[in-house]
């Protein structure tokens, strides 16, 4: 199994990263603008090229509050592997650990991947630290 792995340090407190790692509307500020989360199961669908592409995520628990983990459900290479965040916070800072686990191969989805969760983190510091970029996907296409 594979697995994609970034690290970055926010300048904000954990407080204020964790609702951007644990909740449907934290993905649409960073990810993309169609995410569906259903309030009872907390099922969050994030949704791209209208709706052509949909990966589904389950929560997972954690013993750690400040680890949000999702299991998805849904897409052809991503079935099956999990994303994991961790904050660890510093002196007013946040140092984020993600993990995209459980890839069956590194396939050139999964690299392509590795590059927009590059993207992804950076739009995620920039939603925490109150300098937002946007999502990187609008409904049907690639922001700018």
């Amino acid at each position: 199994m594979a697995d994609i792995r970034h690290s970055i340090c926010i300048r904000a407190r954990r407080e204020r990263v964790f609702p951007l790692i644990a909740s449907g509307s934290g993905f649409a500020r960073r990810w993309t603008a169609d995410v569906i989360e259903d309030s009872s199961t907390r099922i969050v669908e994030v949704a791209f090229f209208n709706r052509k592409t949909v990966y589904r995520f389950k929560p997972t628990r954690s013993s750690d509050p400040w680890t949000a983990g999702w299991t998805c459900q849904t897409g052809q290479e991503w079935t099956g592997t999990s994303l994991l965040f961790e904050l660890k916070e510093t002196s007013g800072k946040t140092q984020l650990r993600f993990t995209h686990a459980d890839w069956e191969a590194e396939t050139e989805c999964f690299v392509s991947c590795t590059k927009v969760w590059e993207e992804l983190l950076v739009r995620l510091k920039a939603a925490a630290e109150e300098k937002s970029l946007g999502p990187l996907f609008s409904t049907d296409r690639w922001a700018s």
